[in-house]
């Protein structure tokens, strides 16, 4: 989606070298509409510059700071000199990122959405999130919980979560903890088993994290988690646990949580 209105002194923005000249280069901003800046030769590169061409080529996909902006005049005035590299890669990555969500928006809306009904959704979404692809990873994530907030009609909601769970890769973390359970009782089989059907939160984990209890060798057992992130993943471990040691515990048994594997069962 490109903006139509006019980039802020200090953005950063994506662009493509148009035109070289002596003086500098025209670079059209690839991130808004019919808009073009300039980079003086002072600003392509540090130090003395004996040939503009020695730094930047025609077609050449740029990040440049926005140093000035004159509407009355339509001139921009850009600086590639004052990006330095981590800045360039994560503006790089944001702007790939934003053409990924803009062609996701297509797969949902279709192709031939028109533009009030495409900017409708995607004003309706950034109300709630910092950009598109941030929302379109929550709804890969959490689904319809994602977008609870986001004011737009159920079939535009639908159609954003079945094109976000088809097309975004979610990175995920994994994290393991350990429980002993153990019961003197005479039923303690069957306690250890509710403590553990317990951990496994009786089909009420979050949409978006998978959770894995296994055996280990007695009293130890294992819980897996899956998460999107490190946060959910330890919140999610340390209250299956929670729940296995109530439940063992309510019976009259004994639980601990711990990080490792016991050496002796190694």
């Amino acid at each position: 989606m490109k903006y139509s209105g006019w980039p802020e002194p200090g953005e950063l923005v994506v662009g493509d070298v148009d035109e070289i000249a002596d003086f500098g280069v025209f670079v059209d901003l690839d991130e808004y509409e019919d808009k073009r800046g300039l980079c003086h030769i002072s600003e392509v590169a540090s130090g003395w510059i004996k040939n503009v061409r020695d730094h930047v080529r025609e077609g050449q996909t740029v990040v440049a700071k926005v140093l000035d902006v004159d509407e009355s005049a339509n001139q921009i005035d850009l600086s590639i000199k004052d990006v330095n590299e981590h800045q360039r890669k994560d503006k790089i990555q944001a702007w790939k990122n934003s053409q990924k969500a803009d062609n996701w928006m297509l797969i949902a809306l279709g192709e031939d959405v028109d533009d009030d009904r495409y900017t409708a959704v995607a004003n309706a979404l950034l109300a709630e999130y910092d950009s598109l692809y941030d929302a379109f990873e929550a709804a890969a994530i959490s689904g319809d919980e994602a977008l609870e907030a986001v004011d737009i009609d159920e079939d535009a909601r639908d159609a954003v979560v079945e094109a976000a769970r088809d097309n975004v890769s979610v990175p995920y973390v994994d994290v393991t903890g350990y429980v002993d359970l153990e019961s003197t009782a005479p039923d303690g089989v069957d306690d250890v088993k509710a403590a553990l059907e317990a951990a496994e939160g009786n089909g009420e984990i979050p949409d978006g994290v998978d959770l894995e209890v296994g055996y280990v060798g007695s009293p130890e057992y294992r819980i897996k988690v899956r998460a999107p992130n490190y946060k959910t993943a330890e919140d999610q471990l340390e209250a299956a646990a929670a729940r296995a040691r109530e439940a063992i515990e309510a019976a009259g048994g004994v639980g601990e949580f711990h990080r490792e594997r016991r050496e002796d069962d190694e």
